[in-house]
């Protein structure tokens, strides 16, 4: 287990309700409808962080780049060594989406640190993306490198 940052106790340190709460504080949140009309104009980057099991389960969203979470930062990172080809620059508008809507919020963050200043994440995550009716299939590319699938075209676009 890890300390509490240099001059705070444990129960000094944020709670994860609180750690979320400070890290939403920082960007504006998308909701699914809007994150779709984004992506479909060309204009945002989906990416899906969700792991495999729950991708396996549930389906992908057609258009969104599926990347580990723990290789997030490696592969947007504009300036990395790993990075994806679609990591293009720090003016990269990237939605992030989990399955829920909280660890996506924490990765735009992490993302935010990296210099990415226009990454959110989808507000109620692929749950509120299905529940909006939303293009899902249940196609799961297992060819891409390990960590990182494939994207799949937008109907009607992108």
């Amino acid at each position: 287990m890890s300390a509490p940052p240099v001059g705070r106790t444990a129960e000094q340190a944020p709670g994860i309700d609180e750690l979320l709460e400070r890290v939403r504080a920082g960007y504006e949140r998308v909701g699914a409808r809007e994150a779709y009309d984004a992506v479909k104009a060309g204009v945002a980057l989906l990416v899906d962080i969700r792991y495999a099991a729950l991708r396996e389960r549930d389906g992908l969203i057609p258009g969104a780049l599926v990347v580990e979470r723990n290789e997030l930062e490696w592969r947007l990172d504009p300036r990395g060594s790993h990075r994806l080809p679609e990591a293009t620059g720090h003016d990269l508008r990237v939605v992030v989406v989990c399955d829920e809507g909280y660890a996506s919020s924490l990765a735009a963050g992490s993302l935010h640190q990296l210099g990415l200043h226009r990454a959110t994440d989808l507000v109620g995550g692929f749950q509120a993306w299905r529940a909006a009716g939303l293009p899902v299939t249940a196609r799961v590319d297992r060819t891409a490198a390990p960590g990182v699938a494939g994207r799949q075209p937008m109907p009607g676009g992108q």
